[in-house]
């Protein structure tokens, strides 16, 4: 903190008669808390000493039913109390499934997942684990969290005894900073808590059966193969009867006047043949 700043937390205690701080203070106080906590991982406190770590994996599979594969990892998931977060897939080549999917594994439960996981392949063609070491972070947090609800619970003593409405401003100010990173830290600090309670794995999956040809249906389907063929001629002979129709009626005045021609040859021929018969059967007789 500035020298102003300290000028006017000494005004402060004159005001009040109670002692004065800085951030300096706060400041020593967080390392010494937070070089305590330190020294506890490193063994002097057994409920401390416990390792604080991100896991994380990464797993690409192949499997022989990719259905089957992804219902078996969700069911495993369930029974350990997890989650998944993501899930996607496609098919590629026609038949073929892959498709990826992400989970929260409670971290007593991670290296069981992962063999289940790799259990229900026929190949692991990848394996990847990491962890990420935060104990230092997160005992730094409760250090400087330990540290700044000590400052709080003092600036709101010295709000209680503040006389001067300058006095109360300032501490206000000063508060409502200090409550702000509070929240920061306690954020961070549940954050890391969740990330290290639960392990997030990444699990991508490959379909390896080899598809099995299907029954082709429109080769096999004889009914609807009789009724086309029996439409077919049904259109032929539709289509010729309204041909010889059209041509009938349409050549209809020429086909008349052909007809009366031929009807009047016929007859004069008649006439002409029927005197040479009567003839014929007189001389015989």
């Amino acid at each position: 903190m500035s020298s102003d700043h300290d000028r006017d937390t000494v005004e402060m205690e004159n005001n009040t008669g109670e002692i004065a701080f800085s951030d300096e203070g706060e400041k020593d106080v967080g390392s010494d808390s937070t070089s305590k906590q330190k020294s506890s991982v490193k063994g002097d406190d057994p409920a401390v000493s416990i390792r604080l770590v991100i896991f994380t994996a990464q797993l690409d599979l192949t499997v022989k039913n990719f259905e089957k594969a992804r219902n078996a990892l969700e069911q495993k998931a369930q029974s350990y109390m997890g989650y998944i977060v993501k899930s996607n897939s496609f098919r590629y080549e026609g038949e073929r499934q892959s498709g990826s999917m992400t989970f929260r594994i409670p971290q007593e439960h991670f290296q069981a997942f992962l063999n289940d996981a790799e259990g229900l392949s026929v190949h692991v063609n990848n394996r990847e684990v990491n962890g990420q070491d935060v104990t230092e972070e997160y005992v730094d947090l409760e250090s400087r969290l330990k540290s700044k609800k000590a400052v709080e619970a003092r600036l709101l003593e010295f709000m209680e005894q503040a006389q001067k409405t300058e006095d109360l401003l300032k501490i206000s100010s000063d508060l409502a900073d200090v409550q702000e990173e509070i929240e920061q830290i306690a954020g961070r600090k549940k954050f890391l808590e969740n990330q290290t309670a639960y392990s997030t794995v990444i699990i991508t999956l490959e379909e390896n059966e080899i598809p099995v040809s299907k029954i082709d249906n429109e080769n096999l389907n004889t009914w609807q193969k009789i009724k086309k063929q029996f439409a077919d001629n049904i259109n032929l002979l539709l289509a010729a009867g309204s041909g010889i129709i059209v041509f009938l009626v349409g050549n209809l005045p020429i086909l008349l006047i052909a007809g009366v021609l031929i009807a009047a040859i016929i007859y004069f021929i008649r006439r002409k043949v029927k005197p040479s018969q009567n003839n014929n059967m007189d001389s015989n007789s």
